[in-house]
C-alpha cells in the first residue's frame, strides 16, 4: 500500500471500536469502492468541528449556546442527572427512562491520571446548584473507585443553604461498569432503583 494510503489507514485505527482489519476496510471503502463519499465525510467532518461545541449549560453537544435538551421545555429542569461522557448521556435518553435534564462533567477525578476538578465540567454544575435551578440530583457516574471519589466530591460542594436531594444510580449497575455499556431496561431499572447518597 502506498505511504497515503497508510497514513489514512492509521488515523482511522485511532477511532473508538476501529482495528487494524476495520481501518482497512474503511480506507479501502472511501478510496477505491465509494470515492465519492470521502469529500462529503470530509465535508461533515469539518462543518461538525466548527458548529459543535458543548453546552454552556449542561456540557452536552449543542450548535446554540444551549443544547436541544435543556431548552426543550417539556422536560423537569429541576432533575439533573450527571453523567461522566456525552455517550452515558445517549444511552440514557436512548433507554427513554428519563426526562429530566443532564450535566456532563467529562470526565471523573482520578488523581493517578492527573485528573482534578479543575479539570471537569463542575463550576457550571455549581453554579446551577447555587441559583436554585436543582431541586434533585441524580448521580450516574461509573460504580468504580474514581466515579465514588467524584460523587463524594460533588456532595461535598452542595450549597449548605438549598435542600437538595441526592441519589445514586447503582442498582442494575455491575460493580466497575459504566452507564455506556449497559442496555435500556438495565439503565431503567438502575433510574428506577436509585438510592439516596450521603
Amino acid at each position: 500500500m502506498t505511504p497515503a494510503f497508510e497514513k489514512l489507514q492509521k488515523q482511522l485505527k485511532q477511532l473508538p471500536g476501529v482495528g487494524y482489519r476495520s481501518s482497512e476496510r474503511i480506507a479501502l471503502h472511501l478510496l477505491v469502492e465509494k470515492p465519492a463519499r470521502l469529500q462529503s465525510l470530509v465535508a461533515a467532518m469539518q462543518d461538525a468541528a466548527q458548529a459543535v461545541h458543548r453546552c454552556s449549560r449542561c456540557g452536552n453537544l449543542a450548535e446554540d449556546e444551549h443544547c436541544a435538551i435543556c431548552v426543550d421545555e417539556r422536560r423537569d429542569h429541576s432533575q439533573v442527572c450527571v453523567v461522566e461522557h456525552v455517550p452515558d448521556l445517549v444511552a440514557l435518553e436512548r433507554s427513554a427512562a428519563y426526562r429530566g435534564g443532564y450535566h456532563v462533567l467529562h470526565g471523573k477525578l482520578s488523581p493517578i491520571h492527573g485528573v482534578g476538578p479543575d479539570d471537569l465540567n463542575f463550576s457550571s454544575l455549581i453554579s446551577r446548584l447555587e441559583n436554585g435551578e436543582i431541586k434533585e440530583l441524580i448521580l450516574a457516574l461509573s460504580n468504580d473507585v474514581e466515579g465514588e471519589a467524584t460523587c463524594h466530591y460533588l456532595t461535598e460542594q452542595l450549597p449548605k443553604e438549598r435542600e437538595i436531594e441526592v441519589s445514586r444510580i447503582g442498582f442494575g449497575l455491575p460493580s466497575g461498569g459504566g452507564v455506556l455499556y449497559a442496555d435500556s431496561v438495565t439503565l431503567k431499572s438502575a433510574l428506577d432503583g436509585r438510592r439516596g447518597y450521603s
